[in-house]
Protein backbone atom coordinates (compact mmCIF):
# COMPACT_ATOMS: atom_id res chain seq x y z
CA UNK A 1 0.00 0.00 0.00
CA UNK A 2 1.62 3.32 -1.32
CA UNK A 3 0.88 6.31 1.03
CA UNK A 4 0.54 10.17 -0.27
CA UNK A 5 3.18 12.48 1.17
CA UNK A 6 0.80 13.88 3.99
CA UNK A 7 0.40 10.13 5.25
CA UNK A 8 4.32 9.11 4.94
CA UNK A 9 4.76 12.32 7.06
CA UNK A 10 2.38 11.53 9.50
CA UNK A 11 4.04 7.98 9.14
CA UNK A 12 6.89 9.33 9.78
CA UNK A 13 6.21 11.64 12.98
CA UNK A 14 5.09 8.56 14.88
CA UNK A 15 8.60 7.51 15.16
CA UNK A 16 9.89 11.20 16.09
CA UNK A 17 11.06 12.18 12.33
CA UNK A 18 10.89 15.79 12.28
CA UNK A 19 8.67 16.99 9.80
CA UNK A 20 7.49 20.67 8.36
CA UNK A 21 3.86 21.89 9.98
CA UNK A 22 1.09 21.61 8.29
CA UNK A 23 -2.66 20.14 7.46
CA UNK A 24 -4.88 18.70 5.36
CA UNK A 25 -7.38 20.55 3.37
CA UNK A 26 -10.28 18.79 1.10
CA UNK A 27 -11.41 22.45 -0.12
CA UNK A 28 -10.46 26.11 -0.83
CA UNK A 29 -11.71 27.04 2.83
CA UNK A 30 -10.13 24.38 4.36
CA UNK A 31 -6.89 25.17 2.53
CA UNK A 32 -7.26 29.17 3.84
CA UNK A 33 -7.59 27.80 7.50
CA UNK A 34 -4.87 25.60 7.13
CA UNK A 35 -2.96 28.18 5.96
CA UNK A 36 -3.67 30.73 8.84
CA UNK A 37 -2.89 27.89 11.61
CA UNK A 38 0.76 26.89 10.16
CA UNK A 39 1.47 30.34 9.48
CA UNK A 40 3.21 32.31 6.33
CA UNK A 41 4.55 31.60 3.28
CA UNK A 42 3.33 28.28 2.91
CA UNK A 43 3.50 25.83 -0.02
CA UNK A 44 0.08 24.10 -1.14
CA UNK A 45 1.10 20.69 -2.47
CA UNK A 46 -1.57 18.49 -4.77
CA UNK A 47 -1.53 14.91 -2.58
CA UNK A 48 -1.60 12.43 -5.23
CA UNK A 49 0.40 8.95 -5.87
CA UNK A 50 2.56 10.14 -8.74
CA UNK A 51 5.63 11.92 -9.15
CA UNK A 52 6.30 15.11 -11.51
CA UNK A 53 3.67 17.12 -9.31
CA UNK A 54 5.69 20.35 -9.02
CA UNK A 55 6.13 20.51 -13.02
CA UNK A 56 2.77 19.53 -13.31
CA UNK A 57 1.40 22.71 -11.50
CA UNK A 58 0.11 21.27 -8.29
CA UNK A 59 3.13 22.49 -6.04
CA UNK A 60 2.63 26.24 -5.05
CA UNK A 61 4.19 28.53 -3.07
CA UNK A 62 1.99 31.16 -1.14
CA UNK A 63 2.82 34.47 0.51
CA UNK A 64 -0.79 35.14 1.78
CA UNK A 65 -4.38 34.34 2.10
CA UNK A 66 -5.01 35.91 -1.68
CA UNK A 67 -2.27 33.55 -3.32
CA UNK A 68 -3.64 30.23 -1.03
CA UNK A 69 -7.27 30.49 -2.41
CA UNK A 70 -5.54 31.10 -5.98
CA UNK A 71 -3.04 28.08 -6.03
CA UNK A 72 -6.09 25.66 -3.97
CA UNK A 73 -8.31 26.08 -6.86
CA UNK A 74 -6.06 26.04 -9.08
CA UNK A 75 -4.75 22.97 -7.83
CA UNK A 76 -8.14 20.75 -6.82
CA UNK A 77 -9.22 19.10 -9.23
CA UNK A 78 -5.85 19.30 -11.23
CA UNK A 79 -4.95 15.79 -13.69
CA UNK A 80 -1.49 14.91 -12.64
CA UNK A 81 -0.70 11.91 -14.75
CA UNK A 82 -4.34 10.53 -14.52
CA UNK A 83 -4.41 11.39 -10.79
CA UNK A 84 -7.39 13.88 -9.89
CA UNK A 85 -6.15 16.25 -7.08
CA UNK A 86 -8.73 15.78 -4.23
CA UNK A 87 -6.74 16.65 -1.58
CA UNK A 88 -4.49 19.17 -0.69
CA UNK A 89 -1.22 19.09 1.95
CA UNK A 90 -0.62 22.74 3.06
CA UNK A 91 2.71 22.87 4.96
CA UNK A 92 4.81 26.16 6.19
CA UNK A 93 7.36 26.73 3.81
CA UNK A 94 11.09 26.14 4.23
CA UNK A 95 14.39 28.04 3.98
CA UNK A 96 16.48 25.42 2.52
CA UNK A 97 20.07 25.76 2.41
CA UNK A 98 20.91 21.94 1.25
CA UNK A 99 19.21 18.97 -0.09
CA UNK A 100 19.84 15.22 0.73
CA UNK A 101 18.16 11.83 0.12
CA UNK A 102 17.87 8.98 2.30
CA UNK A 103 15.48 5.49 2.12
CA UNK A 104 15.45 1.73 3.42
CA UNK A 105 14.30 -0.49 1.29
CA UNK A 106 15.04 -4.71 1.38
CA UNK A 107 17.84 -6.24 -0.70
CA UNK A 108 16.49 -9.22 -1.99
CA UNK A 109 19.94 -10.47 -3.57
CA UNK A 110 21.40 -10.34 -0.01
CA UNK A 111 19.13 -10.71 1.88
CA UNK A 112 19.45 -7.60 3.84
CA UNK A 113 18.05 -4.25 4.59
CA UNK A 114 19.87 -1.17 2.08
CA UNK A 115 20.38 2.01 3.47
CA UNK A 116 20.59 4.65 0.86
CA UNK A 117 22.14 7.96 1.57
CA UNK A 118 23.31 10.99 -0.83
CA UNK A 119 24.20 14.64 -0.50
CA UNK A 120 22.37 15.06 -4.16
CA UNK A 121 19.22 15.12 -3.33
CA UNK A 122 16.11 16.90 -4.48
CA UNK A 123 16.36 14.92 -8.00
CA UNK A 124 15.60 11.63 -8.96
CA UNK A 125 17.23 9.10 -7.28
CA UNK A 126 17.88 6.76 -10.52
CA UNK A 127 19.15 9.80 -12.53
CA UNK A 128 21.78 10.27 -9.80
CA UNK A 129 22.60 6.45 -9.68
CA UNK A 130 23.01 6.54 -13.90
CA UNK A 131 25.29 9.95 -13.78
CA UNK A 132 26.81 9.58 -10.32
CA UNK A 133 26.58 6.34 -8.92
CA UNK A 134 29.55 7.49 -6.41
CA UNK A 135 27.95 9.94 -5.07
CA UNK A 136 24.54 7.58 -3.41
CA UNK A 137 26.81 5.91 0.27
CA UNK A 138 24.90 2.26 0.84
CA UNK A 139 24.89 0.00 3.86
CA UNK A 140 23.62 -3.50 3.90
CA UNK A 141 22.19 -3.79 7.34
CA UNK A 142 21.62 -7.40 8.94
CA UNK A 143 18.00 -7.34 10.04
CA UNK A 144 19.61 -9.11 13.40
CA UNK A 145 21.76 -6.11 14.04
CA UNK A 146 19.72 -3.03 12.72
CA UNK A 147 20.91 0.32 12.58
CA UNK A 148 22.57 2.29 15.77
CA UNK A 149 24.28 5.85 15.63
CA UNK A 150 27.10 5.06 15.21
CA UNK A 151 26.44 3.35 11.81
CA UNK A 152 24.04 5.88 10.64
CA UNK A 153 26.69 8.58 11.05
CA UNK A 154 29.45 6.69 9.43
CA UNK A 155 26.93 6.56 6.06
CA UNK A 156 25.80 10.31 6.36
CA UNK A 157 29.93 11.10 6.38
CA UNK A 158 30.36 8.51 3.71
CA UNK A 159 27.49 10.40 1.84
CA UNK A 160 29.10 13.72 2.32
CA UNK A 161 26.59 15.44 3.80
CA UNK A 162 27.71 19.32 5.24
CA UNK A 163 29.40 18.86 8.82
CA UNK A 164 26.64 20.85 10.65
CA UNK A 165 24.03 18.13 9.14
CA UNK A 166 25.86 14.73 9.97
CA UNK A 167 24.70 14.51 14.00
CA UNK A 168 21.09 15.32 13.01
CA UNK A 169 21.35 13.24 10.03
CA UNK A 170 22.23 10.16 11.30
CA UNK A 171 19.56 10.50 13.97
CA UNK A 172 16.71 11.24 11.49
CA UNK A 173 18.22 7.96 10.02
CA UNK A 174 18.10 6.07 13.12
CA UNK A 175 14.00 7.08 13.79
CA UNK A 176 13.65 6.67 9.61
CA UNK A 177 14.97 2.68 10.14
CA UNK A 178 12.67 1.90 13.27
CA UNK A 179 9.81 3.63 10.58
CA UNK A 180 10.65 1.09 8.32
CA UNK A 181 10.67 -2.45 10.67
CA UNK A 182 8.44 -1.41 13.30
CA UNK A 183 6.22 0.23 10.99
CA UNK A 184 6.21 -3.07 8.81
CA UNK A 185 7.19 -1.03 5.32
CA UNK A 186 8.63 -1.93 2.35
CA UNK A 187 10.31 0.98 1.27
CA UNK A 188 10.99 4.76 3.12
CA UNK A 189 12.42 7.50 1.09
CA UNK A 190 12.96 11.21 1.77
CA UNK A 191 13.67 13.17 -1.16
CA UNK A 192 15.04 15.70 -0.27
CA UNK A 193 15.98 15.39 3.41
CA UNK A 194 17.10 19.28 3.79
CA UNK A 195 19.09 21.25 6.05
CA UNK A 196 17.48 24.97 6.45
CA UNK A 197 19.44 27.90 6.96
CA UNK A 198 19.23 27.80 10.72
CA UNK A 199 21.05 24.84 10.76
CA UNK A 200 17.62 21.79 11.13
CA UNK A 201 17.48 18.71 9.47
CA UNK A 202 14.25 17.57 8.26
CA UNK A 203 11.89 15.39 5.80
CA UNK A 204 10.63 17.48 3.39
CA UNK A 205 9.18 14.98 1.40
CA UNK A 206 7.71 11.11 2.34
CA UNK A 207 7.45 8.23 0.32
CA UNK A 208 6.14 4.93 2.39
CA UNK A 209 5.48 1.65 1.04
CA UNK A 210 3.53 -0.36 3.56
CA UNK A 211 3.81 -4.49 3.66
CA UNK A 212 0.07 -5.71 2.59
CA UNK A 213 1.25 -8.95 4.32
CA UNK A 214 1.47 -6.78 7.94
CA UNK A 215 -2.20 -5.84 7.79
CA UNK A 216 -2.81 -7.84 10.61
CA UNK A 217 -0.81 -6.19 13.01
CA UNK A 218 -1.55 -2.36 12.02
CA UNK A 219 -5.53 -2.12 12.22
CA UNK A 220 -5.34 1.64 11.86
CA UNK A 221 -4.26 1.16 8.43
CA UNK A 222 -8.04 0.39 7.21
CA UNK A 223 -8.04 4.51 7.97
CA UNK A 224 -5.05 5.40 5.89
CA UNK A 225 -6.14 2.89 3.27
CA UNK A 226 -9.91 4.31 3.07
CA UNK A 227 -8.34 7.95 2.23
CA UNK A 228 -5.18 7.08 0.04
CA UNK A 229 -5.65 6.85 -3.35
CA UNK A 230 -6.72 3.35 -4.36
CA UNK A 231 -6.10 1.79 -8.19
CA UNK A 232 -9.85 0.20 -8.52
CA UNK A 233 -8.26 -2.73 -10.68
CA UNK A 234 -6.08 -3.49 -7.17
CA UNK A 235 -8.78 -3.19 -5.00
CA UNK A 236 -10.84 -5.67 -6.85
CA UNK A 237 -7.72 -7.86 -7.32
CA UNK A 238 -7.40 -7.43 -3.69
CA UNK A 239 -11.05 -8.68 -2.89
CA UNK A 240 -10.71 -11.54 -5.22
CA UNK A 241 -7.45 -12.63 -3.36
CA UNK A 242 -5.34 -12.07 -6.28
CA UNK A 243 -1.42 -10.97 -6.04
CA UNK A 244 -2.10 -8.14 -8.78
CA UNK A 245 0.12 -4.68 -9.36
CA UNK A 246 -1.41 -2.08 -12.50
CA UNK A 247 0.87 -0.54 -14.79
CA UNK A 248 0.39 1.20 -18.02
CA UNK A 249 1.18 -0.99 -21.02
CA UNK A 250 -1.38 -2.96 -23.10
CA UNK A 251 -0.57 -6.37 -22.75
CA UNK A 252 -2.46 -7.73 -20.22
CA UNK A 253 -0.41 -10.52 -17.67
CA UNK A 254 -1.89 -13.87 -15.92
CA UNK A 255 0.76 -16.20 -15.28
CA UNK A 256 1.59 -18.25 -11.67
CA UNK A 257 4.30 -17.73 -9.75
CA UNK A 258 5.90 -14.22 -9.22
CA UNK A 259 9.01 -15.47 -10.59
CA UNK A 260 7.37 -16.42 -13.82
CA UNK A 261 5.32 -13.16 -14.20
CA UNK A 262 8.23 -10.74 -13.70
CA UNK A 263 9.86 -12.78 -16.53
CA UNK A 264 6.74 -12.60 -18.76
CA UNK A 265 6.97 -9.03 -17.85
CA UNK A 266 11.19 -8.90 -19.31
CA UNK A 267 9.95 -10.96 -22.43
CA UNK A 268 6.73 -8.82 -23.28
CA UNK A 269 9.42 -5.44 -22.60
CA UNK A 270 11.88 -7.49 -25.18
CA UNK A 271 9.93 -7.80 -28.05
CA UNK A 272 8.65 -4.37 -28.04
CA UNK A 273 5.38 -4.60 -26.28
CA UNK A 274 4.29 -2.92 -22.58
CA UNK A 275 2.58 -4.96 -19.47
CA UNK A 276 -0.59 -4.00 -18.27
CA UNK A 277 -0.08 -5.55 -15.20
CA UNK A 278 1.51 -8.07 -13.23
CA UNK A 279 -1.24 -10.58 -12.33
CA UNK A 280 0.28 -13.88 -10.13
CA UNK A 281 -2.35 -16.37 -9.67
CA UNK A 282 -0.16 -18.72 -7.16
CA UNK A 283 -0.85 -22.36 -7.48
CA UNK A 284 -4.66 -22.40 -8.19
CA UNK A 285 -5.47 -22.16 -11.45
CA UNK A 286 -9.15 -23.35 -11.82
CA UNK A 287 -12.16 -21.90 -13.40
CA UNK A 288 -13.15 -19.44 -10.58
CA UNK A 289 -9.57 -18.18 -9.61
CA UNK A 290 -9.04 -17.51 -13.84
CA UNK A 291 -12.38 -16.12 -14.01
CA UNK A 292 -11.60 -13.71 -11.21
CA UNK A 293 -8.01 -13.10 -13.03
CA UNK A 294 -9.47 -12.30 -16.29
CA UNK A 295 -12.15 -9.96 -14.90
CA UNK A 296 -9.80 -7.58 -12.79
CA UNK A 297 -7.54 -7.63 -16.31
CA UNK A 298 -10.85 -6.76 -18.59
CA UNK A 299 -11.90 -3.73 -16.12
CA UNK A 300 -8.72 -2.20 -17.71
CA UNK A 301 -9.35 0.12 -20.45
CA UNK A 302 -5.42 -0.22 -21.93
CA UNK A 303 -5.66 -3.95 -22.00
CA UNK A 304 -5.64 -4.99 -25.91
CA UNK A 305 -4.63 -8.43 -25.42
CA UNK A 306 -4.10 -10.83 -22.30
CA UNK A 307 -1.13 -13.34 -22.26
CA UNK A 308 -1.69 -16.23 -19.96
CA UNK A 309 1.50 -17.77 -19.20
CA UNK A 310 1.35 -20.95 -16.99
CA UNK A 311 4.22 -23.56 -16.65
CA UNK A 312 2.37 -26.90 -14.71
CA UNK A 313 4.63 -28.25 -12.04
CA UNK A 314 2.38 -29.78 -9.20
CA UNK A 315 -0.64 -27.75 -11.38
CA UNK A 316 -1.79 -29.79 -14.19
CA UNK A 317 -1.64 -28.30 -17.83
CA UNK A 318 -4.81 -30.15 -18.57
CA UNK A 319 -7.06 -28.57 -15.48
CA UNK A 320 -5.43 -25.23 -16.71
CA UNK A 321 -6.56 -25.44 -19.58
CA UNK A 322 -10.18 -26.07 -18.87
CA UNK A 323 -10.27 -23.71 -15.75
CA UNK A 324 -9.57 -21.39 -19.18
CA UNK A 325 -12.31 -22.50 -20.90
CA UNK A 326 -14.87 -22.22 -18.32
CA UNK A 327 -13.83 -19.09 -16.99
CA UNK A 328 -14.22 -17.83 -20.73
CA UNK A 329 -18.03 -19.38 -20.51
CA UNK A 330 -18.33 -16.86 -17.08
CA UNK A 331 -16.71 -13.94 -18.56
CA UNK A 332 -17.37 -11.66 -21.47
CA UNK A 333 -13.51 -10.55 -22.41
CA UNK A 334 -13.15 -7.13 -24.53
CA UNK A 335 -9.31 -8.16 -25.42
CA UNK A 336 -8.41 -11.83 -27.45
CA UNK A 337 -5.91 -14.14 -25.49
CA UNK A 338 -2.49 -15.52 -25.98
CA UNK A 339 -2.21 -19.02 -23.97
CA UNK A 340 1.64 -20.97 -23.30
CA UNK A 341 0.88 -23.74 -21.13
CA UNK A 342 4.16 -25.64 -20.50
CA UNK A 343 4.92 -28.60 -17.70
CA UNK A 344 2.49 -31.64 -16.49
CA UNK A 345 -0.11 -32.95 -18.90
CA UNK A 346 0.81 -29.90 -21.56
CA UNK A 347 0.21 -32.05 -24.25
CA UNK A 348 -3.21 -32.68 -23.26
CA UNK A 349 -3.65 -29.22 -22.55
CA UNK A 350 -2.51 -27.77 -25.61
CA UNK A 351 -5.00 -30.21 -27.94
CA UNK A 352 -8.15 -29.37 -25.62
CA UNK A 353 -7.24 -25.24 -26.69
CA UNK A 354 -6.56 -25.72 -30.09
CA UNK A 355 -10.14 -27.28 -30.72
CA UNK A 356 -11.08 -23.87 -29.41
CA UNK A 357 -8.49 -21.74 -31.34
CA UNK A 358 -10.47 -18.88 -32.71
CA UNK A 359 -9.37 -14.97 -33.31
CA UNK A 360 -10.34 -14.75 -29.20
CA UNK A 361 -8.23 -17.58 -28.40
CA UNK A 362 -4.75 -18.46 -29.62
CA UNK A 363 -2.52 -21.12 -27.73
CA UNK A 364 1.61 -20.64 -28.44
CA UNK A 365 4.02 -23.43 -27.56
CA UNK A 366 6.56 -20.95 -26.23
CA UNK A 367 7.03 -18.09 -24.27
CA UNK A 368 9.13 -15.62 -26.41
CA UNK A 369 5.95 -17.21 -29.40
CA UNK A 370 3.32 -16.00 -27.41
CA UNK A 371 5.22 -12.61 -26.05
CA UNK A 372 5.58 -11.52 -29.87
CA UNK A 373 1.56 -12.99 -31.11
CA UNK A 374 0.32 -10.69 -27.91
CA UNK A 375 2.41 -7.73 -28.59
CA UNK A 376 1.56 -8.17 -32.22
CA UNK A 377 -1.87 -8.41 -31.75
CA UNK A 378 -1.55 -5.55 -29.27
CA UNK A 379 -0.07 -3.13 -32.10
CA UNK A 380 -2.60 -4.38 -34.39
CA UNK A 381 -5.48 -3.05 -32.55
CA UNK A 382 -7.40 0.05 -32.06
Amino acid sequence: MDLVEYQGKQYFARYGVPISAGRVADTVDEALAAADDVGYPVVVKAQVQVGGRGKAGGVKLAADRAEVELHASNILGLDIKGHIVKRLWIEHATDIAKEYYASFTLDRASRNHLAMVSARGGIDIEQVADESPEAIARLQIDPLDGLDQQAALQLVTDAGLDAEALEQAAQILVQLYRCYIEGDADLVEVNPLVLTTDGRVHALDAKVTLDDDAAFRHPEWSEIEAIGHVDQREQLAKEKGLNYIGLNGTVGIIANGAGLAMSTLDVVNQVGGSAANFLDIGGGANAEVMANALEVINTDPNVQVILVNIFGGIVRCDEVAQGILDALERVELSSPIVIRLDGTNSKQARTMLEDHRSGRLVPELTMLGAAKRAVEIAGGRS
